[in-house]
């Protein structure tokens, strides 16, 4: 690893929706599912979420009681300009997995704890989501990078 690369810094997954995600070693990602064992899986183009861990550092500053995967991120990535990214990039995650993201930001049907606390909550406006291209295990000190962008 070299100073500027873009890492997964923590592998989340929950069991059940609507909780915070907790950390595991690793995961299996599944082609066109998501997460083995993460009840977001299989859920259409949203298989997988990701979060810049700089965003959670952010909340943090702010008052917030969170760490990583409290906004139900499965992974936390560190070094990425997430604003740079369109629908479309397909993202590379170690050797074999690869992601294509598919949504920006999300709307909150009803305001979460954590913007209750600070008034504010980073997923609508910062949060990604990808579906499975190619799966395969992941875990944190993985190296994340853009391999291309799909024409729209």
């Amino acid at each position: 690893m070299n100073d500027g690369d873009v890492i997964i810094e923590q592998v989340s997954i929950s069991l059940r929706r609507g909780i915070p995600k907790s950390k595991v070693d690793e995961a299996r990602l599944i082609e066109d599912w998501g997460f083995e064992g993460d009840a977001h899986a299989g859920r259409g183009h949203r298989q997988v979420s990701l979060l810049a861990a700089e965003a959670v550092d952010e909340m943090i500053r702010r008052g917030a009681v969170v760490e990583a995967g409290s906004f139900a991120e499965n992974l936390t990535v560190r070094g990425f300009d997430f604003a740079a990214l369109s629908v479309g990039v397909r993202l590379r995650c170690g050797g074999d997995v690869v992601l294509e993201v598919t949504q920006i930001g999300k709307e909150c049907h009803s305001r979460c704890a954590i913007f209750n606390a600070v008034g504010d909550c980073v997923m609508p406006r910062e949060g990604i989501f990808a579906r499975v291209v190619r799966g395969g295990i992941v875990r944190a000190g993985m190296i994340v990078a853009v391999v291309e962008e799909q024409s729209r």
